[in-house]
């Protein structure tokens, strides 16, 4: 029994000590743990007959925020918020609570909105090979299709070679695809060159290019008979 007694004892010296010494945690000194009972209160709190009020850091030189945010109250302090971008300077959130519209953005109604520059200015992008890109307060200039940029100027982008059907294959040369009847023509027309020309000077009566020339027109007739020649027996060994 003694030991039950000093034992409830000293759970009710428990129970008093924190009854005196707890208060609400909004205040700091108090005569009781009701919240009209503080006689002292934290800070960011005042007191008012008995009661821990907040204090309304925004609306006193207390909440002082650095430019181009806007104060907001919490309790027992506040918070600095950063203006909308379409703002410069504003007194609370959002682009209808802008002191001054920022750069870009123009005044429409009560909010500031985005200056669509693409279709504002005639020639936003000065080169040709330029498409306009509006971005929220600004634009920007991008390469048209098919070029790229290049020392802040558009340039056409080279377009890869296609690789040949044959690639790798030994390149053909200038008359590896002529045809035997072609290159007869050919035969004949140089022939034919050759022969004017010698003609033209055994006219002059230059003994020695007359015989050139006689020589010539026989070394063609004899080419032309001997070649027509293989051709006709030709021909007829294969019953043509």
């Amino acid at each position: 029994m003694p030991h039950s007694n000093l034992l409830q004892a000293a759970w009710m010296c428990c129970l008093l000590a924190l009854q005196v010494h707890s208060c609400p945690d909004i205040c700091s000194k108090c005569s009781g743990l009701k919240s009209d009972q503080c006689e002292e209160c934290r800070t960011g709190w005042t007191l008012h007959n008995n009661t821990c009020v907040d204090i309304d850091e925004c609306g006193t030189e207390l909440g002082i925020c650095p430019a181009n945010s806007y104060c907001v109250n919490t309790k027992g302090s506040y918070e600095c918020r950063d203006c909308d971008p379409a703002c410069v300077g504003c007194m609370g959130s959002g682009p209808a609570r802008c002191r001054k519209c920022a750069s870009g953005f123009t005044l429409t109604g009560s909010k500031c909105l985005d200056i669509d520059e693409c279709s504002d200015r005639v020639l936003a992008c000065h080169s040709l090979n330029e498409i306009c890109t509006n971005t929220e307060g600004s634009f920007r200039c991008d390469c048209a299709e098919g070029f790229i940029r290049r020392d802040s100027v558009c340039v056409k982008r080279q377009q890869p070679l296609c690789p040949s059907p044959h690639a790798g294959a030994q390149e053909k040369g200038l008359f590896e695809d002529i045809q035997d009847d072609e290159v007869e023509v050919l035969q004949q027309m140089f022939f034919g060159v050759v022969l004017c020309a010698l003609a033209t000077l055994a006219v002059k009566g230059d003994l020695v290019y007359t015989s050139i020339f006689m020589g010539a027109v026989a070394a063609m007739a004899g080419y032309w008979l001997s070649d027509r020649g293989d051709r006709l027996l030709d021909n007829f060994l294969k019953g043509r």
